[in-house]
C-alpha cells in the first residue's frame, strides 16, 4: 500500500511558477495571501501570454507539471473556451493565465496590494 504525499502550498506554487516559466510565462508573479484576512487561498500565481494560442499552451504546461510532479489535478478550470483568462484552481493554489490586455483591465495585483508579492525573474534561454 503506498503513501499519497500532498505537497504544501508552497511547494504547488513554485511547481505551477515551472509550468509557466517551461512555457516562456510574461510578467510572473507569486501572490502570497496566507496572512491576508479572509483570502480564499495561500497564492494566486499570475501570468501572461502574448496571444490566445500562448495562453492555452501556458495553462496546459501548468496542468502538466502539477499533475506530473505533484500528482494534482485542478478542482476546477475557468476560461478555456475564449482563452482571454485562464483560471485554474488548485484550491490552496489558483492560477491565473491573462492575455496581456486582460491583465491590464483586471489588474489583480492592484487588488492585493496588502499581499506579499514576489516579481519571478524571467528563466534565462541557458536554463
Amino acid at each position: 500500500m503506498s503513501i499519497i504525499q500532498y505537497k504544501s502550498s508552497d511547494e504547488l506554487a513554485m511547481h505551477a511558477v515551472k509550468g509557466l516559466q517551461d512555457k516562456k510565462g510574461i510578467e510572473i508573479v507569486l501572490i502570497n495571501l496566507k496572512n491576508t484576512p479572509n483570502s480564499v487561498t495561500d497564492y494566486f500565481v499570475i501570468a501572461s501570454g502574448s496571444s490566445d494560442t500562448h495562453v492555452d499552451a501556458l495553462s496546459i504546461s501548468v496542468d502538466k507539471v502539477l499533475n506530473e510532479e505533484c500528482n494534482e489535478e485542478p478542482m476546477s478550470v475557468e476560461g478555456r473556451t475564449n482563452r482571454e483568462w485562464i483560471l485554474l484552481d488548485y484550491g490552496n493554489v489558483i492560477i491565473h493565465v491573462f492575455k496581456e490586455s486582460a491583465r491590464k483591465f483586471y489588474a489583480l495585483e492592484q487588488l492585493w496590494g496588502d499581499a506579499e508579492i514576489t516579481k519571478i525573474e524571467e528563466k534565462e534561454v541557458n536554463d
